[in-house]
C-alpha cells in the first residue's frame, strides 16, 4: 500500500494505492482510518476494489459500521470506481444520499474528486 498525498486549499487528502482488498472487515477499516487520521489526513480516497464486497451489501451492516467510524473521527471518505456490479435500488439510494453530504461520497475516478474539491 502506498499513499499519494494531495493538498487542496487546507484539505490533506490520502489517496490509497494498492491492488489488494484493504478493508476486509470493519476492524481493518478502522485501523486504516486511525492510521491516516493520526498522520493528519482530512479525507481518504479508496477504490472500490479496496473494500470487501460485504461493504456493498447493505443488509450486512458492514457499510453502516464502517461509515460510523469515519463519522466519529470526522474523516471524509470518497469511494472511487465502478459500483455497477453491486447496484440495486437500495444501494443507488444510499449513494444518492451519501453524495448529498460531505462525509461519504462516491465518484467515478480520482479526477472527479479533485475537481470537486
Amino acid at each position: 500500500m502506498t499513499i499519494q498525498t494531495h493538498i487542496i486549499a487546507t484539505v490533506n487528502i490520502a489517496e490509497i494505492q494498492s491492488d489488494e482488498e484493504l478493508v476486509s472487515s470493519v476492524e481493518k477499516g478502522g485501523d486504516l482510518l486511525a492510521e491516516l487520521y493520526y498522520q493528519g489526513f482530512d479525507k481518504i480516497i479508496l477504490s472500490v476494489h479496496h473494500l470487501s464486497p460485504q461493504f456493498f451489501d447493505l443488509k450486512t451492516g458492514f457499510a453502516g459500521e464502517l461509515l460510523q467510524k469515519f463519522a466519529n473521527f470526522r474523516m471524509q471518505l470518497v469511494i472511487v470506481g465502478d459500483v455497477t456490479p453491486f447496484s440495486n435500488d437500495r444501494f443507488e439510494e444510499f449513494i444518492g444520499e451519501s453524495n448529498k453530504s460531505n462525509q461519504v461520497n462516491f465518484a467515478k475516478d480520482v479526477k472527479e474528486v479533485m475537481e470537486a474539491c
